[in-house]
């Protein structure tokens, strides 16, 4: 688990603020979810044959005795709420959240056991319209922040019909090679073969390229539910590939699934995942509603907008009060209060700790403001104040206190 400190935090807030910003253009709506579930939610939803049931949530018993896990991820805690609030019934659902997870893996760049993620989900939309929607978000996303080192890679897991059918492909394939799996696919082999396929094994690789592939066997609707995606996704100039190894890791999905690589964060390609989970809802009790959504780990998004060379509009203080003299340090605060009353959103810096004129005037430069208002003990007693521009070579102007937020308003803007 690791800090996020200020010389980063910016950047941090800049990209979450994007993403709100274009995810709620679509008409998505915030709902704000506890770090806490039963364990037994993400038991049944996301399966209790994966690694992160397996090894890695961070579960442990309450004072009553309750089995409690820290989220490792938000879908299935967007479906509970959504069937606890009654927010499903006769209802469609487009909602937002963020927030840390918590997973108990091994460290790595751009990998920490308390991860942040950024999520977004459509519940009660069963057409292929709406999974084009959030790819079209997501691609968006990427043009707005000029990010181009991304490749989208989509795929069709089925419905559990054809999947079954896949499935029973799978095992007959794999016990075929089965000397050549690890212990991981062994174990996995006759509860949930699908697994293996994503397998990050080197080792495996042939052994994986070779197994039978998911489109060949979709059901008539799933492979027309593929087709009208795929129709739209060009409609809207989304470049994609169709990767048949592509199965996401958790049992939920079904259908669509797709993912946003990139080259540019090492083996740590993934930076955007998501799919259909047409039976989760009803798996966890609820009535039968289809649902899809992604997942952005925003470490990740971090680290890829640093490797693309994204920049960040600075957030630096506009004014930066200098006060020299008896009187003027309580004036200044006066005065600032008044600055921000009338310009909403300046960003002030006042000096504290006191100090001679000289090294309040470092302190004006070191903070990134774009002027520096300077008040001494003459200034005071003639009502005026000194505004000095510190990012260009413009001459230092001395205003009446009285005109001083018209002045600053005209020149910020």
């Amino acid at each position: 688990m690791n800090d996020i400190l200020p010389d980063v935090s910016g950047t941090w807030r800049y990209l979450e603020s994007v993403v709100r910003e274009i995810v709620q253009s679509y008409g998505y709506s915030e709902i704000r979810l506890p770090l806490l579930e039963y364990t037994e939610l993400f038991q049944r939803s996301i399966g209790e044959v994966t690694d992160i049931v397996e090894k890695e949530m961070y579960t442990f018993l309450d004072r009553n005795g309750e089995s409690l896990t820290l989220r490792p991820e938000a879908t299935a805690s967007v479906v509970r709420a959504g069937m606890t609030n009654g927010l499903l019934h006769n209802q469609r659902q487009k909602l937002w959240t963020s927030g840390p997870m918590f997973r108990y893996e091994k460290p790595q760049k751009g990998r920490y056991r308390q991860f942040h993620q950024f999520d977004v989900e459509a519940l009660g939309y069963g057409g292929p319209d709406v999974d084009a929607e959030l790819i079209v978000m997501t691609a968006r996303l990427w043009r707005r922040l000029g990010i181009s080192r991304i490749e989208l890679q989509i795929n069709s897991l089925g419905m559990p019909e054809s999947r079954q059918r896949y499935r029973t492909a799978l095992i007959e394939y794999f016990n075929g090679v089965k000397s050549g799996l690890d212990e991981d696919s062994i174990r996995r082999l006759e509860q949930n073969p699908l697994r293996i396929l994503d397998s990050k094994n080197p080792d495996m690789q042939d052994i994986v390229a070779a197994a039978p592939v998911m489109l060949d066997y979709l059901d008539e609707a799933s492979s027309g539910h593929f087709e009208g995606l795929r129709a739209l996704l060009d409609a809207a100039g989304v470049a994609y590939t169709i990767n048949p190894r592509l199965v996401r890791g958790l049992d939920y999905y079904s259908r669509t699934v797709f993912e946003w690589v990139t080259d540019a964060l090492g083996s740590q390609g993934a930076v955007c995942s998501g799919g259909r989970y047409d039976g989760l809802v009803e798996k966890l009790g609820g009535r039968p509603t289809p649902a899809i959504g992604w997942a952005m780990g925003i470490e990740r998004f971090v680290a890829l907008h640093e490797a693309c060379g994204g920049e960040v509009p600075q957030q630096n203080a506009d004014v930066y009060i200098a006060a020299v003299g008896e009187g003027t340090l309580a004036r200044s605060f006066e005065l600032a209060e008044e600055l921000r009353d009338r310009i909403p959103g300046i960003r002030i810096e006042i000096n504290l700790g006191g100090g001679s004129f000289k090294s309040q005037m470092k302190r004006a430069d070191k903070s990134n403001a774009t002027y520096a208002l300077i008040l001494g003990e003459q200034e005071l007693d003639e009502g005026r104040i000194g505004i000095k521009p510190l990012r260009s070579k413009a001459e230092q102007e001395s205003v009446a206190l009285d005109k001083l937020a018209a002045t600053l308003r005209k020149r910020l803007n």
